[in-house]
């Protein structure tokens, strides 16, 4: 085993979370247009904690 594999990044991500952060946003604000205001709450609500999770993973994988 080489030095360089030993040192590789154990976590690693990609930006899926803030893509679909983006989906339930944009879903949130078709459906406030539209009128179905329960499912425009629901879905920012899932969008605001998909961002959340996105940061909490960024910051992790930046330390580690």
């Amino acid at each position: 085993m080489s030095l360089t594999t030993a040192t590789a990044p154990v976590l690693q991500f990609s930006g899926d979370f803030l893509e679909w952060a983006v989906v339930f946003l944009i879903l949130a604000i078709v459906a406030y247009i539209v009128g179905a205001r329960g499912i425009a709450g629901l879905s920012m609500t899932v969008a605001k904690w998909l961002v959340i999770v996105f940061l909490v993973l960024m910051l992790v994988s930046i330390v580690l």
